[in-house]
């Protein structure tokens, strides 16, 4: 573990000593920098300062980046933080980006070998290596926009986020690319929990442990959410997989293991849809594996209790992406409906 370093008596956590450390090394002016808050600048602008006189005071070995200018005198002596170590090199770039740096990490089968080396980490804020040809650097600039555009212009609420979660709503969604709820339903960060799988599907209770049904009492039980919502979707791979089903199937895989938990939507299409083309199946079956999942949440006891009670309400959603359109309908249940069912749906809208 690294070594605790201390601020005005408080410990200064991981993330922090990491963007402190690349002040040092490239500056307080640097672009990392404007992460600290105000209250660490004059640390940062210390650091860089002892960082400067630990370099001019010994002999830069041929190919270490040269000391970083001093950006401030030092001020105050009632904050001490370490010299930061500066890792060598492994490749240095050529061209014209030569102050952009790569560092190598061992490679281990050892977990906790591999964790220590994360921590342990100092990160290069510099650049990367070759990265015109890294899909990350994307993935880093639509980062820096979230933060400036989100976490900065609402700090306080990403604050609140750091110290617990609230949300009102349960997400079991498909793992499809096409289909992100967050993006969908414009869901922001502590509104809802959600799990994604393979064709949005819920074991029953009797399946045992899974990831879903972990997700699920996590959300129900510590979360107290008030909305389970199951979203299907057009076009689901895993919906034409459990389609294309044999009804003796042994498959050894681990897709069809997968979707044989929602055979019932199956054979529930053959039975209502099966004179109709194959995409049509699809598409029924589509709708029916979301009000399967929603009838095997009952099968929860936690669940059926909360739903009983009131303070729980179970919903299905449809996404077509072929035209954008969302349906969303919620489930009743309870003894003594029409036709001496248990289930119905009322507030069956289509979004269009």
């Amino acid at each position: 573990m690294l070594p605790p370093w201390k601020l005005g008596g408080e410990q200064v956590p991981v993330n922090t000593r990491t963007i402190l450390l690349s002040c040092a090394f490239r500056g307080p002016e640097a672009e990392s920098c404007s992460m600290l808050p105000r209250s660490l600048g004059s640390a940062a602008r210390r650091l860089a300062a002892a960082s400067a006189r630990a370099c001019a005071s010994s002999s830069a070995p041929a190919g270490r980046r040269p000391c970083p200018p001093s950006h401030g005198d030092e001020a105050g002596h009632d904050e001490i933080l370490p010299t930061p170590h500066r890792p060598e090199p492994e490749e240095r770039r050529r061209g014209d980006h030569r102050r952009e740096f790569s560092f190598i990490t061992m490679a281990s089968r050892d977990h906790s070998s591999l964790t220590q080396q994360l921590l342990e980490f100092q990160h290069d804020t510099v650049g990367e290596v070759g990265a015109e040809h890294d899909p990350f650097m994307d993935l880093k600039a639509r980062f820096m926009d979230f933060k400036q555009r989100n976490y900065v212009e609402k700090f306080s609420n990403y604050q609140n986020l750091a110290e617990q979660q609230t949300p009102k709503f349960m997400v079991v969604a498909c793992a499809d690319s096409r289909v992100c709820p967050t993006s969908i339903l414009g869901f922001q960060p502590g509104e809802a929990f959600t799990i994604r799988n393979v064709a949005n599907l819920v074991p029953p209770y009797e399946h045992g442990g899974s990831e879903t049904s972990a997700a699920l009492e996590f959300a129900v039980n510590s979360l107290q959410v008030e909305n389970v919502l199951v979203v299907g979707h057009s076009r689901c791979g895993g919906i034409q997989a459990l389609m294309s089903m044999k009804d003796d199937s042994t498959s050894g895989s681990f897709i069809k293991k997968w979707v044989s938990i929602g055979k019932s939507a199956r054979l529930s299409t053959k039975a209502a849809a099966g004179n109709l083309s194959f995409d049509m199946q699809c598409t029924h079956c589509g709708k029916e594996s979301i009000n399967s999942p929603i009838l095997n949440l009952l099968t929860y006891p936690w669940i059926e209790k909360r739903v009983n009670e009131g303070t729980l309400k179970l919903h299905g959603g449809y996404y077509n992406f072929i035209d954008c359109t969302f349906e969303k309908w919620t489930l009743v249940y309870r003894e003594g409906l029409e036709g001496g069912s248990k289930y119905a749906m009322k507030n069956r809208f289509t979004w269009s």
